[in-house]
């Protein structure tokens, strides 16, 4: 099978350095063309990322070798890909209309960025969970004027670990949801290096993410009516966000309120049985076992749990009785694996699958 030709916008960053990790030997991608700002475009890879590079593997030759473009030159970049994975570190509406860009010279666009995840004919994807959402992009192609040019979204990395935890449980109507996460310093793009003041200290604030982490679940489980997206009604979620001194995986502690409350048993049973569409098509990256139950009281940890299945798992500990909601549990998920360039990965493989992804003349 020949290979997808792809490009990285954003491709300097922490995030973008991921998609290097997971596309350089991709089976079905392959990295062409690496984008990033001005003052890193005319450069090699290797000399744009000198200094920089926080990946545990070696930058592979055949990108470390390519010449950075700058973001910007569209058409230039058009002409060269398939379909782009965009990472850009820019304001929210400079990024809004880049993508948009792209997608009108008939690149489809699969989004690490907040920027569209709000546009109403945009879908917001957990492969897993709502690759139904997919079937949106048809209008959305109507309302740009294109023909194979689109753009998908990947979720904030904050929800990854808790909605997936959530999902299997909706048949028992969830109504009332208290989250707590408990964030990685790589999810804001820093190490332990550059980010000294994290050492030994935990900050309770981090901007914005409550409220993607209250309302981003809401469009993942809403429903495609009159070529929008509309959100779910409930369940309410209550969210606070904290950052913690680990390098990567975001921890949530989660209490919940149910309708019709199932038991203990059941909620393990529907956890460790729960499979999505990424499994049953056996895609590249997905896990074999999305969600795992740990019985044992001091897990999961992110230490030992983050890389499970590759870091594209999440796992749940902990579930007992709450005296205020029904139950609590505790999930982790990897932040720039499952929550980042990892997820956007598998939307890419989940649209090829579906056919959406394909070759074009260049």
């Amino acid at each position: 099978m020949e290979k997808l030709r792809v490009g990285i916008i954003g491709g300097t960053g922490m995030v973008g350095q991921k998609f290097v990790t997971l596309l350089h030997d991709h089976p079905w991608f392959e990295i062409v063309c690496i984008a990033a700002s001005p003052r890193s475009a005319g450069k090699t890879y290797y000399k744009a990322v000198e200094g920089r590079w926080s990946q545990n593997i070696v930058i592979p030759e055949s990108v470390g070798n390519l010449i950075v473009e700058s973001a910007v030159e569209v058409k230039k970049i058009s002409q060269q890909v398939d379909f782009i994975f965009c990472a850009v570190d820019m304001n929210k509406q400079a990024i809004r209309e880049l993508e948009e860009a792209y997608a009108k010279a008939e690149v489809p666009v699969v989004s690490n960025n907040s920027a569209h995840r709000w546009t109403q004919d945009v879908p917001m994807v957990i492969p897993e969970i709502n690759d139904n959402h997919l079937d949106i992009i048809e209008a959305q192609k109507t309302r740009l004027g294109t023909e194979r040019g689109f753009i998908a979204v990947k979720p904030n990395c904050s929800i990854q670990s808790y909605v997936p935890a959530l999902h299997p449980l909706m048949q028992f109507e969830p109504k009332q949801v208290s989250v707590c996460t408990y964030q990685a310093i790589s999810g804001a793009g820093k190490t332990f290096d550059s980010w000294p003041e994290m050492v030994d200290n935990i900050i309770p604030f981090i901007g914005g993410e409550e409220e993607k982490s209250e309302k981003e679940p809401l469009k993942i489980w809403g429903s495609i009516e009159k070529e929008q997206i509309v959100i779910a009604d409930e369940p309410t979620i209550s969210a606070q966000c904290i950052r913690v001194p680990a390098s990567d995986g975001h921890m949530a502690a989660v209490s919940v309120k149910f309708k019709n409350p199932p038991s203990k048993e059941e909620m393990i049973k529907q956890w460790n049985q729960f499979m999505g569409k990424p499994q049953t098509l056996q895609l590249p990256n997905a896990p074999k076992q999305f969600l795992k139950y740990m019985e044992e009281d001091n897990r999961p940890q992110t230490k030992l749990d983050r890389d499970y299945e590759n870091g594209m798992g999440v796992t749940i500990g902990r579930l007992r009785k709450d005296t205020l909601y029904d139950y609590k549990f505790v999930c982790l998920s990897h932040n720039t694996l499952r929550g980042a360039a990892g997820g956007a990965v598998l939307i890419a493989e989940l649209l090829k699958a579906k056919g959406y992804l394909s070759q074009r003349d260049i």
